[in-house]
């Protein structure tokens, strides 16, 4: 199976091997596999070490259940706490987490009018991955509801898929959530229940009043992103109504 980023993933009984997109750093990728290998919020490896595949680099990783896409059964309180402990944990690497990378791939593929015109609008601060005066945190890169998985239905949820791990601004995680909501795309109470949770277990992106001065220009970004990668009128209208 080829996932949107370009990586192909292959499941061979309880074990996924992920071969990552073309051009992957393996030095930064044998970091981040550190990193998830001593976390307590991140699916731990099945190995350190990267290994080459032709041009590419290929890990090994525990097979996993992910959230079933129906709405009585998304764990958003979960994932709330999951993002704030990873944003709690200690920073031991120095790589800067995926979101800009991402928007600036986005850009040079997508031929919408549209995306590219609401692009050209967003602020400087979604065009790196920390920001002035903020805080400086782990980040997943690349979080949405399709980012957790478990071992079984026993086990606690976990963060997967570490291609986007890095250091920033953990606002970023909180990015994709807060502008589906805005576009209509969340439930008003199931947003509240990923804010709360968050909140409550000490997560540190957004301060206490209204979060929407810090997530506006993050979540209009990953709104932007999302469009360019899967069409859909809500989205497409969101991205029209930024203009």
């Amino acid at each position: 199976m080829q996932t949107r980023s370009g990586a192909e993933i292959v499941v061979d009984g309880d074990v996924v091997h992920k071969l990552h997109r073309p051009g992957t750093d393996p030095r930064a990728l044998a970091i981040r596999l550190g990193v998830a290998a001593r976390s307590r919020s991140l699916l731990q490896p099945l190995g350190s070490v990267p290994e080459r595949v032709g041009l590419q680099w290929r890990t090994r990783w525990p097979r996993v259940e992910t959230v079933v896409p129906e709405p009585d059964c998304v764990p958003w309180a979960e994932a709330g706490r999951l993002l704030a402990g990873l944003h709690g944990e200690a920073v031991t690497m120095r790589i800067p987490h995926g979101w800009p990378q991402r928007l600036r791939r986005m850009l040079r593929s997508t031929k919408d009018d549209v995306i590219r015109r609401a692009a050209a609008e967003l602020p400087a601060e979604v065009w790196r991955a920390s920001s002035p005066d903020r805080p400086t945190t782990l980040v997943h890169g690349d979080w949405h509801l399709g980012q957790l998985g478990r071992r079984s239905a026993a086990a606690p949820w976990l963060l997967i898929d570490v291609d986007d791990l890095g250091v920033g601004d953990p606002a970023w995680d909180l990015a994709r959530p807060a502008g589906f909501w805005a576009a209509g795309l969340i439930p008003d109470d199931d947003w509240a229940a990923f804010l709360e949770a968050y909140r409550d277990a000490g997560g540190p992106a957004v301060p206490a009043g209204d979060p929407w001065p810090v997530l506006e220009p993050f979540a209009r970004a990953a709104v932007i992103q999302a469009a360019a990668h899967h069409p859909d009128d809500e989205l497409s209208a969101a991205c029209e109504r930024m203009l």
